[in-house]
């Protein structure tokens, strides 16, 4: 009986111990609680398929739990201290993420945090001034105002811990126990793999890994304004420490000389396009037509095997963008970028992107991809011109192009230019990638050859195909805005896209699957070719000859600078010409390393299963 005792005395101790945190630190638990919530709430948008993270109320629980026990060990005028250092980092950050998101309609990301570390004095000064007024008060930046007062007026009227110890109160404290034990098993059950995925994140040794862990589906999610401030301090610093890297090298490319070949090149940068939704590729639905049409004219010619190194544009445009290709030693931010060496070398350099313009509301993807041309000293470096704005078709670059143009007649045109154009393209979602009024193809158009498809899913096809119909009058646009010139314009897609190719039954990319033939086919095989206006292949002759005796090599996009640097006539010892399409001395042996680790030359298509219906959608 005695030990019965003894046992029931030691497990009601030991319930009564794990409410201590709580009893200790009640006030800081409930307020910090109320705030986490109450944060979540309001910063959720009202988007359809949007909704508050499952597991918001037990994961808060548990994370406070734990800063309560760490709290509980502390002497009590530390403890003191310490929570008040906390109350004014949690409201201060939840208010800046509430407001953020009420003003931006975004809470607080890498890009903004970017943006704030490059804010001077009288920039912050004007900011203060346009953006905070009364109204303030009124939006839900006010409900956090609301918590905080309330949260004063308790602290106010708040009892010492042993005054509110009733007898009665003394006896429910086991209980009390007994349902924290419950709380926290059941938190740490339901949080454990929130909490791994977020160590995963938190825990990458490049920004890129970032970008690459955020494509899993089952990524870390930041739940709180705490967790999105830290990932986008820890992003900006990953970031960093490849910008330094970049800007170390800047007074380090060499230009030993230049013949200006090709006085004008424009690169044209599409989005998320496979070669496989295109009508010069053999894609039944007619969205090529203007390319058709300049192929059949003899001076675009268009190139068979070429794939991208990566299927996220971020990696892409560091691939493409650095002299770095895919199996040397080092990383891409140890290589020049290729706009500097043209910059060195006297070009003028244009970069009119619809995606990458630093704002406010940017996604990690955009972040990761636009991060080393948007940093001041390296933008210096590598452009001589830019746009100011993205817009919502990229018709809008056309004008900012004939903007620039404008200029040049009441100045001096410079001799040679370099022009690049980043298209937002077919990059999700499709329907918003072309005015609708320039809708051609409709669901029921794929009834009879996509029998296999849902309706939903052939609407999807249909805005997909009206998308790569758009880009290809955009493409034909700034290819007559050259064909006067003595220019040469090169186009290629960042990389594929998949739209329920072979009953595959995928849309956009499948960014976690090991690279098989059909993941590299879809995603990584993307049109590219190379126009020559009249005037440039009869001043060039033997350029356009190497084009055409090119056009079947094998071929990956990261080595497209030292192609460039070929057609500038730009010697530096950057430049190796085994990495130069047009040239003699083609490496067409080299592995085409996916990812960095899938060799595309030696995938081998699967066998067709017996009674298989093959797609006429190839």
């Amino acid at each position: 009986m005695d030990r019965m005792m003894k046992v029931r005395n030691a497990l009601t101790t030991l319930l009564g111990q794990l409410f201590v945190p709580l009893q200790t630190n009640a006030l800081f638990f409930v307020s910090m609680y109320v705030l986490g919530v109450a944060g979540e709430w309001i910063t959720l948008p009202h988007v359809k398929g949007v909704h508050l993270y499952d597991n918001l109320y037990l994961e808060l629980f548990i994370d406070l739990y734990v800063a309560c026990v760490v709290l509980t060990l502390l002497p009590v005028a530390v403890r003191r201290w310490v929570r008040r250092i906390l109350y004014v980092v949690a409201y201060t950050v939840t208010v800046i993420d509430t407001y953020c998101f009420w003003k931006f309609k975004s809470t607080i990301t890498p890009t903004m945090l970017l943006l704030v570390d490059e804010t001077d004095a009288r920039e912050a000064s004007e900011f203060i001034k346009s953006y905070l007024s009364a109204e303030v008060i009124t939006s839900p930046v006010g409900w956090l105002l609301l918590i905080m007062v309330a949260h004063g007026v308790a602290a106010w009227f708040h009892k010492p811990i042993g005054a509110w110890l009733t007898p009665r109160i003394r006896r429910a404290i086991p209980a009390a126990g007994a349902v924290t034990l419950v709380l926290v098993v059941v938190s740490i059950c339901t949080s454990a793999h929130n909490k791994v995925a977020l160590a995963k994140l938190m825990s990458a040794r490049t920004i890129g890994q970032v970008e690459h862990t955020l494509t899993d589906p089952a990524h870390g999610v930041l739940y709180t304004p705490e967790w999105r401030l830290a990932f986008s301090v820890y992003a900006n610093s990953l970031a960093a420490q490849q910008i330094n890297r970049l800007v170390s090298h800047v007074n380090d490319v060499r230009v030993d000389s230049c013949s200006y070949t090709s006085p004008t090149i424009v690169l044209i940068i599409g989005e998320s396009y496979g070669k496989h939704h295109s009508a010069q590729y053999g894609y039944p639905m007619p969205t090529t037509p203007r390319q058709i049409a300049r192929e059949q004219r003899g001076r675009l010619i268009r190139f068979s095997d070429v794939v991208s190194p990566w299927n996220l544009t971020s990696f892409v445009f560091k691939n493409t963008f650095s002299l770095h290709v895919v199996g040397q030693p080092g990383e891409w931010c140890n290589y020049p970028l290729f706009p500097e060496v043209f910059r060195k070398a006297g070009y003028h350099v244009t970069f009119l992107t619809n995606q990458f313009l630093p704002k406010a509301k940017e996604a990690v993807y955009d972040f990761s991809g636009g991060f080393f041309l948007n940093n001041p000293v390296l933008s210096k470096a590598q452009f001589d011109t830019r746009n100011t704005q993205v817009h919502r078709y990229d018709d809008g670059l056309l004008s900012d192009y004939d903007h620039i143009v404008q200029g040049y007649t009441t100045g001096h045109r410079p001799k040679a230019n370099l022009y690049i154009f980043h298209l937002l393209g077919q990059h999700v979602a499709y329907r918003d990638r072309y005015p609708h009024d320039r809708t051609h193809f409709k669901p029921a158009d794929y009834k009879e050859s996509r029998p296999e498809l849902s309706d939903k899913q052939r609407r999807l096809l249909s805005y997909y195909d009206n998308a790569v119909l758009y880009n290809d009058s955009i493409v034909d646009q700034i290819c007559r805005r050259f064909d006067d010139q003595d220019a040469i314009v090169i186009y290629m897609p960042d990389h594929g896209e998949e739209c329920y190719e072979e009953n595959r039954g995928i849309i956009c990319r499948n960014h976690s699957a090991a690279i098989d033939y059909g993941l590299a086919k879809y995603e990584f095989e993307i049109p590219f070719w190379i126009y020559c206006t009249h005037r440039y292949a009869v001043l060039h002759p033997h350029i356009f000859k190497q084009a055409v005796e090119a056009k079947n090599r094998p071929y990956m996009t990261d080595a497209l600078p030292h192609l460039l640097l070929y057609l500038a006539g730009i010697v530096s010892p950057d430049y190796q010409s085994r990495y130069n399409l047009l040239s003699p001395d083609y490496d067409v042996t080299r592995p085409r390393l996916l990812k960095g680790k899938t060799d595309y030359n030696r995938l081998v298509p699967p066998k067709p299963s017996a009674g298989a219906v093959k797609s006429p959608f190839k």
